[in-house]
């Protein structure tokens, strides 16, 4: 894809072929419509970039304040490494778009692909064909909302929130300073709140504008008829707030603030203008200085934009994207119009040029849109990479006996469905668990028999008499916790899921490959379960396609468990589907070519349906709002005029010439975790292959993964199988 891009050093712009960005949870994949250039904040930027390092430093002290601070600290030739560095690299510019949305990551549950959003951020909303843009920093656009208009929402959020800290009441006077795109969007909402507006610009058609667009009189700083329109207005007591929008290095917007401004009146900085306070007129009128961070509560926490968490409304009314919202709903209502401001639109092929014309002064104007080339739909289906296993075995190594495992996490599945299958076990010793925190080590420790707890993995990974590792952990560090230990030579257990993402899986198959070490399981125990294996025993050798269906009564969770936490740690169906993926590809004797996913309740409840390359197909129906009292777990395959029922592994049952039907089991279910520990077990000691194939695994994790894609698409997903 193509994306603007500057060097700052050089002052070189350029439209550059960048890689697509990864749609990650937590936020939407969007493809452009239009873009908007911020031409006062970009324009200086790009200016900037033009000067020599003296005209660079000059313009920028807060900057140099930092070199000077590192140059103390780190020395000469490492500062002067480091600054080069940083100026000789492409910067992006853009933070205000409107586009649609291409794909919908992880814990995304209120925009769809082909919906219309208006996105911000200086790292989200990028002059870029495609952006990831975190939640809180999209809007959907509202019915009857051009697109181009749409664009505007992230200037207009600014410009809001400027407005927000001048606390403007009905019959006010105020006085914007800089009829620039933020200072046109401040007379609009003033105006629409129901005050009256003065605007001070040097430009007579910026002037003009603000007052077609509803300042009461607007002139030049320098003319007398600015002072008389506020005397006017106010009776002679000056302006109730000063919104400075004016940038330049010149003091003369504070002296004018300070000199129309009422007793106690209020003064916003909104732009980057010079600050010099006259002392003796802000002291004597008792001014209010307050400043305008940017598009309002929540900008700079990473918290807020990056990990998705809002404000609670009853706290923080005004969020970044409550006022994004707010601005479009005004726009939406025609409240704003920004149509007028529109001086030109480019095509996005000519950025640069575009750029250049602003820089130069060839290009007037008080806002400017990039429109991007419209996408056709291709008739394709999408498609999600099965990764090959490329990888030249090393001979396995047989473990002596005992087999010495070793736990990294200790949390309630380890403790309460695997660790009570191996305590005791014989031929095997308990040597190390790994957790994070000293005490809940020490408790598996006491009841399991370790022979050492630690909170140093390294050490684990290092001791050569430590034969396998046990990654019990949550399912955001599941990855990266196999990679290393598959490199240190371990064998690896690794509870579901493998990975929550195509990086983190390829990164496990490049350390498989790296290390010849392919010695993996990970926690599917269905396949496993006594019941089920004699249900597929009675039911035989199919000859035709088969219908399997799956309905998983998942359940809700309580209100904090960290399955909920899906920005980090993956969807529900992301971290559990592959059990129900891996059973029915074990049934059907296959793995599934493609995957279509629909959804009935947000992304939480998918129906998910598998086609394999025999023409049969497994619907698996995960959904948490069922009754608590129905079973778990209720499967039954189809195929050859016989029927096999499995009720959460309490009762099974094969219907065909002749009926089967086991007796209910008096004890606890058992869903295989005991019969999977002991194969892997024997797998490590005899140097044997793994209960489950490496091909298996990783088929099973991609259809997995390919759930998230389908219910963003809306179509099937193609599993291809890559050479």
């Amino acid at each position: 894809m193509k994306q603007v891009v500057q060097n700052y050093k050089s002052g070189e712009l350029a439209l550059l072929d960048v890689p697509v960005p990864e749609c990650k949870p937590g936020g939407v994949l969007v493809r452009t419509a239009y873009s908007l250039i911020s031409t006062g904040t970009e324009v200086m930027k790009v200016s900037e970039a033009g000067m020599s390092m003296l005209g660079k430093a000059r313009s920028r002290p807060d900057q140099v304040a930092k070199v000077m601070q590192s140059v103390a600290t780190n020395g000469v030739p490492a500062t002067y490494r480091k600054v080069v560095g940083k100026l000789d690299s492409y910067t992006p510019l853009g933070y205000s778009l409107c586009g649609v949305v291409e794909r919908v990551g992880a814990g995304v549950d209120d925009v769809k692909a082909g919906d219309l959003v208006a996105c911000a951020g200086n790292e989200h909303a990028l002059h870029a064909e495609l952006n990831w843009v975190p939640k809180n920093l999209y809007v959907p656009v509202p019915d009857g909302l051009a697109p181009r208009h749409a664009a505007f929402g992230t200037v207009g959020s600014i410009a809001m929130q400027g407005v927000r800290q001048g606390e403007p009441q009905l019959g006010e006077v105020a006085l914007v300073i800089g009829l620039g795109l933020i200072g046109q969007l401040v007379v609009q909402l003033l105006t629409a709140s129901g005050v009256r507006v003065v605007g001070v610009d040097p430009d007579p058609v910026r002037c003009d504008l603000a007052e077609r667009m509803g300042a009461a009189a607007c002139g030049d700083p320098e003319s007398a008829a600015v002072e008389a329109a506020v005397a006017e207005l106010t009776d002679g007591h000056g302006v109730d707030q000063v919104y400075l929008a004016a940038g330049g290095g010149g003091n003369q917007p504070v002296e004018l603030a300070a000199r129309l401004c009422r007793d106690r009146g209020r003064v916003v900085d909104i732009g980057k203008c010079r600050l010099d306070l006259p002392w003796n007129a802000y002291y004597e009128k008792e001014l209010d200085v307050r400043f305008s961070r940017s598009y309002g509560p929540g900008r700079y926490d990473p918290e807020y934009e990056l990990e998705g968490r809002d404000y609670p409304i009853g706290y923080v009314r005004w969020t970044e994207r409550r006022n994004l919202a707010c601005f479009l709903d005004l726009a939406a209502r025609g409240r704003v119009d920004v149509e007028p401001l529109v001086s030109h639109v480019a095509d996005f092929d000519d950025a640069v040029e575009t750029y250049q014309r602003l820089k130069d002064g060839g290009l007037k104007a008080v806002a400017v849109l990039f429109r991007y080339p419209e996408q056709t739909v291709e008739a394709e289906a999408p498609a999600v990479a099965v990764p090959p296993v490329n990888v030249k075995r090393s001979p396995a190594r047989a473990a002596g006996t005992p087999v010495r495992l070793a736990f990294v996490g200790a949390g309630n599945y380890a403790t309460s469905m695997l660790l009570p299958h191996l305590a005791g076990r014989d031929g095997v010793e308990l040597s190390t668990v790994v957790t994070t925190t000293a005490l809940s080590g020490a408790n598996a420790q006491r009841k399991f028999g370790f022979a050492e707890a630690t909170t140093d993995l390294d050490a684990v990974l290092g001791d050569t008499s430590v034969d396998a590792v046990f990654v019990v952990t949550r399912h955001s560090s599941h990855a990266e916790l196999t990679r290393r230990a598959l490199l240190a030579g371990k064998a690896v257990f690794v509870e579901k899921p493998l990975a929550l993402t195509e990086d983190e899986l390829a990164s496990v198959l490049a350390a498989v490959e790296e290390s010849g070490n392919d010695r993996l399981q990970v926690g599917f125990n269905r396949r496993f379960a006594p019941l089920l294996q004699e249900a597929k025993a009675r039911f035989g050798a199919r000859t035709g396609p088969a219908s399997l269906r799956y309905l998983v009564n998942a359940g809700r969770l309580q209100q904090g468990s960290w399955y909920l936490r899906q920005g980090t740690e993956g969807s529900r169906f992301e971290g559990e589907g592959g059990h129900f993926i891996d059973t029915a590809s074990w049934l059907l004797g296959a793995d599934p070519v493609s995957v279509y996913a629909v959804a009935t309740s947000g992304n939480d409840d998918p129906q998910v349906v598998l086609r394999y390359p025999d023409g049969s197909t497994a619907t698996i129906s995960y959904v948490t709002t069922g009754a608590p009292g129905f079973p778990k777990e209720t499967l039954d395959l189809v195929a050859d005029g016989k029927v096999l029922r499995l009720d959460d592994f309490v009762r099974a049952s094969v219907h065909g010439r002749k009926k089967w039907v086991s007796s209910r089991l008096p004890r606890a279910r058992d869903k295989g975790q005991n019969a999977e520990l002991a194969a892997f077990v024997k797998a490590v000691r005899t140097g044997g292959p793994m209960p489950v194939p490496l091909e298996s695994l990783v088929a099973t994790t991609s259809a997995t993964l390919a759930v998230r894609a389908g219910l963003a698409g809306g179509a099937p997903v193609t599993l291809a199988r890559t050479r």
